[in-house]
């Protein structure tokens, strides 16, 4: 599964590329994030299932790219 971490000025937001539904980790680190979102997937499976993260069209990947609008 891949796990977008983002750094904000206030700390650290992950959550899962392609997974419906709302699954979210913060923290002041990298490390704090990731592991927050890993326990939010482990809950969001214990009460809705593993099919609750399968999905018809799952990210094979992912990039980040800047763009001028």
């Amino acid at each position: 599964m891949k796990i977008i971490i983002e750094k904000h000025p206030e700390g650290y937001v992950a959550y899962p590329a392609g997974i419906q539904g709302v699954v979210v980790g913060e923290g002041n680190t990298f490390e704090e994030a990731l592991h927050d979102v890993q326990s939010a997937l482990r809950f969001h499976v214990e009460t809705f299932g593993r099919e609750a993260l399968e999905s018809e069209s799952p990210a094979l990947d992912a990039f980040v790219a800047e763009a001028v609008v």
